[in-house]
């Protein structure tokens, strides 16, 4: 008979270890809070428009092609490899700098600002790709079972990058390079975790190694939400049966098990298994009321930063303005160190902008443009008011028009913002926390909420809270170590 297995949430997390456990013969069955799938993965479709939610381009696609091998599926979804990955823009400067792969085509960018660049970025290459190399399988790709277990796990790695644990991403590229343009380019990949290459460490460095050497980044033909569609219509020929609108918010437990789960329309759903992709802290906190997570705890645990996220949509082409583009002030260092304060002027933002038809022409119509803009700002721990939210976002119309040379207010026909609140209150991010729980010293690898519950032996987590950390890559390698979590726990049963 089969092992009937209930998934809380449809992100990138529970998606892909539905697909793994349905190959593996067991009966799954998803619960989604919201009216589609996805998580953040999300989309938007607005007066004529269509808006990717959250990532735009992703990283280690290998995870991706392991995922479909594994499943006995080909994806389906098209990518498209990125190359340049990125233009960047720093205010006052007309240049945007193509963010090329290849150290020699790059170092033509930087002539100017950086002496011999082609070889201090291979050296610094070549460090990170050591760093990844030796963590990689190690520690991120594994379970832990214990924290001996973790702290045996850190022993087996090279000791060679344990200065790299006591200085952060920001040292560790200025010790690279001279230039405030090349370290601050090269620290944006910090950014995708949430927080800030001040408070980032330096080990996160192997980003840089995914980012130029490892795999580079890559587009979705459609936009991003084509892996969650992808996915999906994979499932339902599976016969995966996918219930939205479905709020967990009470269970009912049985002699050290999860019996069922309580939605807030009262419905119970009941499992032999069941497999969390809501936010593993949060979780604990709200549904199962563990002392541990409550909401006093989780205020004192290391959260990564909210965001502004702006969906344009414009009676207007934009042939000049790259796909992916990142626009930099000329206060980087105070702007990052004060993100996670109440201190911060929100006027003068950074922000990326992300020209979604440029590529995907599909998603307006003829002659419109739709933009997706992300500016990273305090979590609602540190800031609690958004009523200032328009004037924030005029001011990054007016920024972004500057810097492009066209003023883009008059042919604006479709606007909508998420502020830290909304995304709270959409996907249960704890005060608005972007990416979930950070990853610092004491929130990283084994010392992440664990995979697999405290109490209830046939409860285990997936997704950015818990093991390996946030991005959709990770979100992929935790659906794999879930399902190991699983497989163990149903030989034990049998």
């Amino acid at each position: 008979m089969k092992q009937k297995v209930i998934i809380i949430g449809s992100g990138i997390g529970g998606l892909s270890t539905a697909l793994r456990l349905s190959q593996r013969g067991y009966e799954v069955e998803i619960l989604e809070k919201n009216a589609q799938a996805g998580g953040r993965l999300n989309q938007i479709k607005m007066d004529g428009f269509t808006y990717d939610t959250g990532p735009s381009f992703f990283s280690m696609s290998c995870e991706f092609q392991e995922l479909a091998r594994d499943c006995g599926i080909k994806l389906p979804f098209d990518i498209v490899e990125l190359d340049p990955l990125y233009a960047v823009n720093f205010s006052g400067n007309p240049k945007f700098f193509q963010i090329y792969k290849d150290p020699k085509q790059l170092a033509q960018e930087f002539e100017k600002f950086e002496p011999d660049f082609e070889q201090k970025m291979r050296n610094y290459l070549k460090k990170a790709s050591r760093v990844f190399n030796d963590t990689v399988d190690i520690v991120i790709k594994r379970n832990f079972d214990s924290i001996l277990d973790y702290i045996l796990a850190l022993m087996k790695v090279n000791p060679v990058h344990l200065p790299l644990l006591f200085r952060n991403f920001w040292q560790e590229v200025s010790l690279n390079f001279s230039s405030k343009e090349v370290r601050q380019i090269l620290s944006l990949v910090a950014f995708f975790l949430g927080r800030t290459p001040f408070d980032t460490m330096a080990v996160y460095t192997l980003l840089s190694y995914t980012e130029f050497q490892h795999d580079g980044y890559y587009n979705v033909k459609g936009g991003m939400y084509k892996i969650v569609e992808g996915f999906v219509s994979e499932l339902i020929n599976r016969g995966v049966k996918i219930n939205y609108n479905v709020e967990i918010v009470d269970f009912l437990p049985n002699n050290g098990k999860l019996q069922s789960v309580v939605d807030k329309d009262n419905r119970v759903w009941n499992g032999d298994i069941f497999v969390v992709n809501a936010d593993a802290a949060v979780f604990r906190s709200k549904v199962f009321k563990r002392k541990k997570y409550s909401e006093e705890n989780l205020a004192k645990m290391a959260w990564t930063m909210g965001y502004l996220t702006l969906y344009l949509g414009l009676k207007t082409k934009l042939p000049n303005v790259h796909h992916h583009n990142y626009f930099l002030g000329s206060n980087y260092e105070e702007y990052s160190k004060n993100i996670l304060t109440s201190d911060l002027q929100l006027e003068k933002p950074y922000y990326y902008v992300n020209v979604i038809s440029r590529s995907n022409p599909e998603c307006a119509p003829e002659g419109c443009e739709a933009l997706f803009f992300v500016c990273p700002v305090p979590n609602l721990l540190f800031k609690q008011d958004w009523s200032d939210k328009d004037k924030i976002v005029d001011s990054i119309i007016k920024d972004f028009s500057k810097r492009i040379g066209k003023d883009i207010e008059p042919d604006i026909i479709s606007k909508t913002v998420f502020t830290p609140i909304d995304w709270q209150n959409k996907f249960n991010l704890f005060k608005g926390s972007g990416l979930g729980l950070a990853h610092n010293f004491r929130q990283i690898g084994g010392l992440r909420p664990k995979n697999f519950d405290e109490e209830f032996s046939n409860v285990f987590y997936v997704g950015a809270s818990t093991v390996p950390g946030a991005g959709l890559p990770m979100g992929i390698i935790s659906s794999k170590l879930v399902t190991e979590r699983v497989e163990r726990y149903s030989k034990q049963t049998i």
